[in-house]
């Protein structure tokens, strides 16, 4: 079927759509999805490549040839979605109903409706015959919220003549807009952080539980979760952080620009943030390597003391750090008297490349006047950090204009996740318009 013969869904029922596709992770059961966007793809006229691990674990590629002038732009993103166990939803979260202005499910931000922009730019570009610079590929994958061992993992590893001359690609982390003192910011991900978990084991005498023990296993954990409350580590000031709060300075009006400068001093950092409140927490991640505890073992009858327990934190590394900093830098914290060990490290991208930045903040602030680009280094991971093998940049744009005094963002993996209906639409402009100019 020719691209125009092919009916073009609108952005927001596309999304609509795929929310009712239940692919939560685990099992994740992407097939039936991914299948549904192969077919819709294939109907366009789009050459589609499907590649899995498992048969019911599926993920596409698309290819939609451009003149060659450039190389080619990737546009990516995951059909998985966490659970809604235990959540209490407005409206039922595989529904994709619209209500209140918005549409309700899981995935509406995390990140179905960035596959349904692409999806839809692509699918535009496709209808309207549009020269493109460079080839696009689109990437619809499985896993991310697990950890891709069935999607961009294993494409990375097994498949990576699919990417082969790929330079840039477009993917999830950034793009929704924040407000700042009353100006309209849209955070551009250019750089991630690294998982690196890490086990602390803290001993002590046992004993029977009728006769209390001072100094034991579980009074040195009460200590340690305290110093991690109390303190922070080392700060970092990395290149990227260095201009993500420039620029969100530059937005300020004094004396609230000073004060976000003085974020850079290290002397200076910590009182700082502190003094910020809940923004000094969400920008506390770029400014230093953190651990969360989050999982503690230890003890097995109500009638005995342990005299082992471990505590799992999940650690997150700044672009550059490798896992031997963060262990040095949690034993000048906590002391010798905790075992510290490596559970798990995932190297991620190092410093940014920053070519298509300025192509990418350009097409923000023409469809957008009152946006304000910045370069936003992620507290989390994305699959970003498994194409960055393949010397593949991502940014993470998936452009949505939020409303001011509604945190939408608070309800990404949790109840009553939705998005502005206007806002898939905006997103798929952008995106569109990035397509038809990436290579000039």
């Amino acid at each position: 079927m020719s691209g125009q013969s092919f009916n073009l869904p609108q952005p927001a029922e596309l999304l609509q759509t795929l929310i009712r596709f239940d692919t939560t992770n685990p099992p994740g059961n992407e097939a039936e999805c991914v299948i549904y966007l192969n077919e819709l793809l294939q109907a366009a006229g789009i050459e589609t490549t499907i590649r899995a691990r498992d048969p019911r674990r599926l993920n596409l590629i698309a290819r939609l040839p451009g003149q060659g002038n450039v190389p080619p732009l990737m546009m990516y993103g995951h059909v998985d979605v966490v659970t809604t166990l235990d959540q209490s939803w407005l409206y039922p979260p595989f529904s994709g109903e619209i209500a209140e202005g918005y549409i309700w499910g899981r995935g509406a931000l995390d990140m179905k409706s960035g596959i349904a922009m692409m999806v839809s730019a692509m699918l535009r570009a496709k209808v309207e015959e549009v020269s493109l610079p460079g080839d696009v590929i689109l990437a619809v994958l499985s896993d991310e919220e697990v950890d891709g061992e069935y999607g961009a993992g294993y494409l990375a590893d097994q498949h990576a003549e699919l990417f082969k001359g790929i330079r840039y690609a477009i993917g999830e982390g950034g793009g929704f807009s924040v407000y700042l003192a009353g100006h309209k910011l849209y955070p551009i991900m250019v750089c991630e952080k690294q998982v690196c978990s890490v086990q602390a084991i803290v001993r002590g005498p046992g004993g029977h539980g009728s006769v209390p023990l001072r100094n034991g296993a579980m009074s040195k954990l009460a200590r340690l979760i305290q110093k991690l409350e109390r303190y922070h580590l080392p700060v970092h000031i990395t290149p990227v952080a260095r201009q993500m709060i420039e620029t969100m300075a530059q937005a300020l009006p004094f004396p609230a620009r000073q004060g976000l400068r003085l974020l850079l001093n290290p002397a200076l950092t910590d009182m700082i943030l502190d003094s910020m409140g809940e923004q000094g927490r969400l920008l506390n991640p770029a400014l230093h390597n953190t651990v969360s505890a989050t999982i503690v073992r230890g003890g097995h009858k109500i009638n005995v003391i342990p005299s082992e327990i471990s505590l799992e934190l999940d650690g997150r590394l700044l672009p550059g750090f490798k896992p031997d900093d963060m262990l040095r830098e949690l034993r000048q914290l906590l002391g010798d008297d905790v075992e510290l060990e490596v559970t798990r490290y995932d190297p991620g991208p190092g410093e940014p490349d920053m070519g298509l930045y300025d192509r990418l903040a350009d097409t923000l602030r023409e469809c957008d006047p009152a946006a304000i680009p910045m370069p936003y280094l992620l507290s989390g991971v994305t699959d970003g950090r498994y194409f960055a093998k393949l010397g593949i940049q991502t940014y993470g744009f998936l452009p949505v204009s939020l409303p001011a005094g509604v945190d939408l963002l608070s309800t990404i993996h949790s109840a009553n996740e939705r998005i502005p209906v206007g806002g898939v639409e905006f997103g798929t402009d952008v995106l569109y318009k990035v397509l038809q100019r990436f290579g000039t």
